[in-house]
């Protein structure tokens, strides 16, 4: 290959995947008009306006709106979607249970037969397919819920979910919207009703990812897999602005294929499109979020990745969240993996809020303790944005918002003993750019712990105690401890006097917070 460098074929090979990605059916034209509704009465009122150089989408090509607000744009004649791409400074209407409002279902004939229900049949296009919008702030300060699978299987796993979750979030004024990063439900969808009214109490506008356990298993197409999604939540791909950020929300899973029934994690040429054109109308000074299920790294078909990271090549400012492990991970990828900016892209693996599916031995209270196979205490995340930049936060269900780790210590040890006793520390938002150091209370200089690959010694012990038990416990058999990617440890100080100690620790996450916690100890004389 000597006329060609590998940059210049594979834009080659992405323009000659997407050049040609309308399907196969008939189209027909949608137009109409994104309106600013004052009366909030979702009609577009002979004194109401259109807003110009607004995004609509089909979820390939982008259009914007002209000077009254108008579009107009293809869509299949049998089936497809229409959806307008918020801007900034304004708000979407909402449903009875806050989800936006932001898009067109297209299918006369509605969804074909499944297990579970689809679309209703829509009848023929509308003359005028409008978008309303709301005035809203302009606010470049905010913060965004993140919740990762909550996955109920059943009635009570609702019920788990509503109140170790829900609850404490009910009313809250913060956040100006939240995110689930798929599996709402697990695969029983005829739960999604209890699960959006349970997340309705949270009172703001919540977005839906499409995941894995949120399939029609039994479509005979991958462009019918979503169907009862869609007719819940909307389309499972599609974005919108909010303050100096862009959200992407995509489904990255494939099933069935034309090949196999297996699922296959990648983004179609359909995506990829819609993405480049998305881009177009961001602002390269802006911060672009995407959201998915499952992650970008793992059985993530690596060309598809690498395809999306050449459209954002020209953003200083990204990140990408998902879910689906059920553990909670930071990854950095560089140009090895296809990251073509000097600085690494953040992949922020958002730990499970219903944990590891809901398991271990129920508490007093009723709720298991759900705790992830890598240490993790099931919970929910915060993403707090301000301009183009971010931080992120996770908040433990039911702890204090202090409660940032674990630690897993011996209680008494033998005075100059051998082989040394270790202690660890599970600082749970922790990467290669955690700094987690030790020192014992009043006495001495910072020092370094190790950070290691290895099983958090919590899971242990929990999946220990049910094992041993005499007598099946209530609940479900908690999950298989893995090896974690946020986990230190250190040998614990047993050459000193008799007495009682204390340790303290402290930790340094990547946006520069310090957090300390301790654990205290006992040095007693050898038996």
């Amino acid at each position: 290959m000597t006329s060609i460098n590998m940059k210049q074929l594979f834009f080659l090979i992405f323009s000659t995947l997407t050049c040609c990605t309308l399907p196969a059916q008939a189209q027909e034209t949608a137009t109409g008009t994104v309106f600013l509704d004052e009366n909030n009465n979702g009609r577009m009122d002979p004194s109401e306006e259109g807003i110009p150089e607004v995004s609509v989408s089909n979820g390939r090509e982008v259009v914007l709106t002209d000077d009254e607000g108008r579009y107009s744009l293809d869509i299949g004649k049998m089936e497809g979607n229409i959806f307008v791409i918020k801007p900034s400074g304004y708000r979407l209407p909402t449903d009875e249970q806050n989800h936006p409002k932001f898009y067109y279902l297209h299918k006369p004939e509605g969804s074909p037969e499944l297990n579970y229900d689809g679309v209703e049949p829509t009848g023929p296009l509308p003359e005028s397919v409008n978008f309303p919008l709301l005035k809203g702030e302009k606010d470049n300060q905010f913060s965004v819920l993140l919740f990762g699978d909550p996955q109920p299987y059943t009635k009570k796993e609702v019920e788990y979910f509503d109140r170790d979750i829900v609850a404490e979030l009910q009313d809250v004024t913060s956040y100006d919207f939240g995110i689930t990063l798929g599996d709402l439900v697990g695969r029983d969808m005829d739960l999604y009703p209890l699960y959006s009214k349970s997340v309705a109490k949270i009172g703001i506008p919540w977005f839906n990812v499409y995941g894995n356990n949120d399939i029609n298993l039994d479509a005979e197409t991958d462009r019918h897999a979503d169907e009862t999604f869609e007719a819940t939540f909307g389309p499972a791909t599609y974005s919108f602005n909010h303050g100096k950020a862009h959200f992407i929300i995509l489904d990255d899973m494939i099933y069935p294929t034309e090949d196999d029934a297996r699922m296959h994690y990648t983004l179609t040429r359909d995506q990829l499109l819609f993405v480049k054109n998305d881009l177009e109308h961001v602002s390269k000074d802006r911060l672009v979020v995407l959201a998915f299920h499952v992650p970008l790294f793992g059985s993530f078909k690596e060309n598809s990745r690498r395809q999306l990271f050449s459209l954002l090549k020209d953003y200083s400012h990204t990140l990408s969240l998902s879910g689906h492990t059920h553990t909670q991970q930071i990854h950095f990828f560089g140009p090895e993996q296809g990251w073509q900016r000097i600085t690494p892209h953040m992949h922020y693996n958002v730990g499970a809020s219903g944990g590891s599916w809901w398991s271990g031995i129920l508490g007093e209270d009723g709720i298991p303790p759900a705790l992830m196979a890598d240490g993790t205490p099931n919970g929910y995340a915060m993403l707090n944005v301000d301009g183009n930049t971010f931080t992120i936060d996770y908040k433990v269900a039911g702890k204090p918002a202090d409660f940032k780790m674990s630690i897993w210590g011996p209680d008494v040890v033998a005075q100059n003993s051998w082989p040394t006793p270790q202690f660890y520390v599970n600082y749970f938002l922790g990467s290669e750019y955690t700094t987690v150091e030790y020192k014992l209370q009043d006495h001495e200089q910072w020092r370094p712990m190790s950070k290691v690959s290895e099983r958090d010694p919590h899971a242990i012990e929990l999946q220990y105690e049910w094992d041993n038990s005499k007598t099946l416990p209530k609940g479900k058999r908690p999950a298989n401890p893995e090896k974690s990617t946020h986990l230190w440890k250190t040998w614990v100080p047993n050459d000193l006097s008799l007495g009682e100690y204390t340790v303290e620790i402290r930790v340094t996450d990547m946006f520069g917070r310090t957090f300390t916690d301790e654990f205290n100890y006992e040095v007693v004389e050898p038996k």
